[in-house]
Parts: C-alpha cells; sequence; structure tokens
C-alpha cells in the first residue's frame, strides 16, 4: 500500500486540480504493466517529473526517481525519499546509486531517470550520459522514453514561475519499449545514441501535437520562433554556471 507514497499521489492529484492543468497522456499503455523498466524522461522545468509520475500511475504503477542526495539535507525530503524508495544520488559516489537503481530494477520496480542530467534551457534534447542504458542493460530490462511538453511553462531555470490556476497544457507521451540486448552486442553508447535519436523524433512529435508555440515566449525553443537560447548557447550558460559552483566553492 505504501501510505506514504499514497499520500502523495492524492496531493499531486489535488494540485493539478487546483491549478487547472491540462494534462494529456498518450500512449501510456506502451510502458509494460510489470517488471522493471527505465523510465528516461526529457528535462525542461522543475516540475516534469509530476505528470511523468502521474501518467505512471494511471498505468496502475509507482515510478521510483532518482534524485541529487543533497535533498536529503531537507528533514521532509529526507523522509520522503526513505519512505518513496526514492534513489538518492551523490555525484562525487555515484557507485551506490547506480547499484541500488541496477537492484531497485531487478526488483520489478520503475526507475525515472533524466539521461540529460540537468534542465534543458534550450528544451531541446542535450547530451545523454550512458547511465540509463549502463542500467538497463546490467538489469536487462527495457527502456521506455517519456516526452513531456508544457511543464517547462510553469517553472524552469532562469525562467518566470507560474504557480497559480494557470490551466497550463501539458502533454506526457510514451514512446515504444527499447529493450537491450547484450548478447547481440549492444553496449551503453550505441544504446544511448539509439535513445536519445527516438526521444528528439518524439520531441518534435509532441510540439507538433501540442499546436501553438507564441513567438518570443521563453518556455518556445529558438528552432520554434521562441525565446530560449538555442541548444549552443544553453550549453555555454550551463558551463558558465558550472565555473561559478567551483569558484564558489573553492572560496568557501
Amino acid at each position: 500500500m505504501e501510505p506514504v507514497f499514497r499520500a502523495l499521489e492524492i496531493t499531486a492529484h489535488a494540485l493539478t486540480k487546483a491549478q487547472g492543468l491540462k494534462i494529456t497522456f498518450i500512449d501510456v499503455d506502451k510502458l509494460p504493466a510489470a517488471g522493471g523498466v527505465v523510465l528516461a524522461i526529457n528535462h525542461t522545468g522543475y516540475l516534469d517529473f509530476l505528470p511523468a509520475a502521474l501518467a505512471v500511475h494511471r498505468r496502475g504503477r509507482r515510478v521510483r526517481f532518482m534524485i541529487k542526495a543533497e535533498m536529503q539535507k531537507i528533514a521532509i525530503m529526507r523522509f520522503l525519499i526513505k519512505h518513496t524508495r526514492t534513489v538518492p544520488v551523490d555525484r562525487t559516489a555515484g557507485a551506490h546509486a547506480y547499484l541500488l537503481a541496477v537492484e531497485t530494477l531487478r526488483s520489478r520496480e520503475v526507475v525515472g531517470v533524466y539521461p540529460e542530467a540537468t534542465i534543458s534551457r534550450s528544451f531541446e534534447i542535450k547530451d545523454f550520459k550512458t547511465g540509463a542504458a549502463r542500467m538497463a542493460l546490467d538489469a536487462e530490462v527495457p527502456i521506455v522514453p517519456v516526452i513531456v511538453w508544457g511543464a517547462q511553462r510553469i517553472a524552469t531555470k532562469g525562467g518566470p514561475r507560474h504557480l497559480g490556476r494557470t490551466k497550463t497544457p501539458i502533454i506526457v507521451r510514451f514512446g515504444d519499449p527499447i529493450r537491450p540486448h547484450p548478447g547481440a552486442g549492444d553496449d551503453a553508447v550505441e544504446l544511448t545514441k539509439r535513445l536519445r535519436t527516438t526521444m528528439q523524433q518524439l520531441l518534435l512529435e509532441v510540439q507538433h501535437q501540442y499546436g501553438e508555440h507564441p513567438a518570443g515566449a521563453f518556455w518556445v525553443p529558438s528552432r520554434l520562433g521562441g525565446g530560449a537560447p538555442t541548444l549552443a548557447e544553453a550549453d555555454a550558460l550551463d558551463v558558465a554556471d558550472a565555473a561559478s559552483r567551483r569558484a564558489k566553492r573553492q572560496d568557501g
């Protein structure tokens, strides 16, 4: 039953109703009804996880997200991580989190992963880390790609926050499961390329389904005439931010 998880699900539904969010779920049945699954989600904002989790719940399942270990410093988050089987990730010592994620997959759970690792300020698909592919290969489970589009309008890196009753339309679309074949020579690099190509195509299709993308809007990619930085410009901003954080740590 997992009472803490159930309470979170009730709260999530209440929040989406309060905000009037119009979430469209597409091809949820492509998520296997049972068995371990790596759920690979694109990352455009701080709330991508919520519509993705609600989509998984519609399939009668729950998703165990991988989350920054720093969140455990917050008492309530430490409690929630413990009671929802969330996988905390310490980027300076990721081996333990990786093993825990693989063990969770082997326990026939859905593990949610952001292959881009950080929010894409361009709202395009960034370069992927190989973690999702490696986990799928080691646990011998499929990867299911998921595109969440529209949630970046509510809260994203460097953008305005719209946390009231916004009635924001959001699409969550599942792609076909990608099944690794370790014995056939699949490796993490090739599987990652396959996943990224699939998610790029899925993103284009979802954007077409979404409809209007106002010219100059902060949440719209440059490619579609929006105000977001290009992928190259966004990467440069990420590099500058990382350098700034390193400098602060050294000064401290």
